[in-house]
């Protein structure tokens, strides 16, 4: 792996309208991982660093650790389907926005707010499982939630 003097890790970006994450490894190189809109988990993709951080512009971006999440959690929220709280929290989610478009009006500032706050708790919940099931690339610690 050639020297990337400048990345910052984890760095989070947006590879073809999908989610990746790069992380450190344990013996200092670089990991990359994609979101799976199958199950919702992390799939290895170092076959793609070379090319992100390498040709960033066009349909690869740079993400915040904030936009992210929200992304992350915006695509488990739609091509996932499930029981249980957090996809309570997606239907939650979706009901807000639904009754903002049955309303024919844009989300306001506090529907906004309650939507991405509700996301935050479910990306920490799904990688909590997902850590539990035993996938590597799972970190609830991405973002801090304060205590209720």
């Amino acid at each position: 792996m050639p020297e990337m003097p400048g990345l910052v890790l984890p760095g989070f970006f947006s590879y073809y309208k999908s989610p990746v994450k790069m992380v450190e490894t344990t013996d200092g190189g670089v990991a990359a991982w994609r979101l799976s809109k199958k199950t919702g988990g992390w799939e290895p993709a170092n076959d793609l660093i070379d090319e992100i951080l390498f040709a960033v512009g066009g349909e690869i971006s740079m993400l915040g650790r904030e936009d992210f999440v929200q992304w992350v959690e915006y695509d488990r929220a739609h091509y996932l389907r499930g029981e249980g709280p957090v996809f309570a929290l997606y239907e939650t989610i979706k009901a807000i926005e639904d009754l903002a478009d049955s309303e024919r009006r844009d989300l306001t500032a506090k529907e906004v707010a309650l939507i991405e706050g509700i996301r935050r708790r479910t990306f920490v919940m799904f990688e909590e499982e997902l850590r539990q099931a035993g996938d590597l690339a799972a970190d609830p610690t991405l973002i801090d939630i304060p205590s209720s």
